[in-house]
């Protein structure tokens, strides 16, 4: 028998999750099937029961499904229940766990792959909507110096600031601020990490070019295009990576939850350029 996985979300044709799961089972000789499934906005949990009656394993899941992937649950993660959102669900009979993988993916492709350690670092995180909840947790357990929260509005950045603040990961020695994007203005960072959707829209960001600090990196989560923010990035002299690395390796760390196996990433993500 060939365990079955899947991605749901709506839309999902263009999701490459299966090029990279397919690749993944083949380097580490798992014997499996992957595949996009397309859920109807209305019937998310039908959808996971009947997978489940089917035998499953697992799925992994995409917008808009996340926040009600975490609700659907009978146990969820410290990662999950951080981002109050899930992007795994691991099945065990009838039984459901939701774990989030993003923030994961996102630390371990700029310190490892990008080679940029967040220990002791000045971090800045763009937006505080649902992208930048999910890497939160993450963030902190990579021990930044300065994590400073900057949104559209105030109110969610000092909620999320608050929040993080609060959290048994953040030591005593990093500091956590939410502020406006105008607020940056004086501001530096050695890394800077877009976790809005303004890319979706071609839209520049209203922050200060001085942000970037010399031999920042910066991130966004966006993959497949020239960002407005990259570009802003680029003409200050940052280095400047886009999220397909934190696509491949959230990947990475889903197959490690449902396989008890880690694929080697980096072949992967030179694959996936390449395409």
């Amino acid at each position: 028998m060939v365990d079955k996985y899947a991605v749901l979300g709506n839309p999902i044709a263009h999701s490459k999750s299966p090029v990279i799961h397919e690749a993944f089972a083949k380097q580490t000789q798992q014997s499996l099937s992957y595949e996009r499934i397309l859920a109807p906005l209305d019937a998310f949990a039908a959808t996971v029961q009947d997978l489940i009656a089917k035998g499953y394993k697992g799925v992994n899941v995409t917008v808009p499904f996340k926040f009600e992937a975490y609700t659907l649950a009978h146990e969820q993660s410290v990662r999950a229940s951080s981002a109050g959102a899930a992007n795994t669900l691991i099945f065990d009979g009838q039984k459901i766990a939701a774990d989030n993988t993003d923030g994961a993916g996102l630390v371990r492709d700029i310190e490892q792959n990008l080679e940029v350690p967040l220990s002791g670092k000045r971090v800045l995180l763009l937006g505080a909507g649902g992208a930048a909840e999910g890497v939160l947790q993450p963030m902190l357990a990579a021990n930044p110096a300065l994590l400073v929260i900057a949104n559209r509005t105030l109110d969610k950045a000092l909620a999320m600031a608050s929040k993080a603040a609060a959290s048994t990961i953040s030591s005593s020695s990093i500091t956590v601020t939410g502020c406006t994007f105008k607020d940056l203005q004086g501001q530096q960072f050695d890394v800077v990490i877009n976790a809005t959707s303004a890319g979706l829209t071609d839209t520049a960001l209203p922050i200060s070019d001085t942000v970037f600090a010399d031999g920042c990196l910066a991130y966004d989560m966006m993959y497949g295009r020239e960002t407005p923010f990259m570009a802003q990035a680029r003409a200050n002299g940052a280095r400047v990576a886009d999220g397909l690395g934190m696509l491949v390796e959230q990947a990475a760390e889903a197959f490690y939850l449902w396989r008890g196996v880690r694929p080697q990433t980096r072949p992967v993500i030179e694959m996936m350029r390449a395409l």
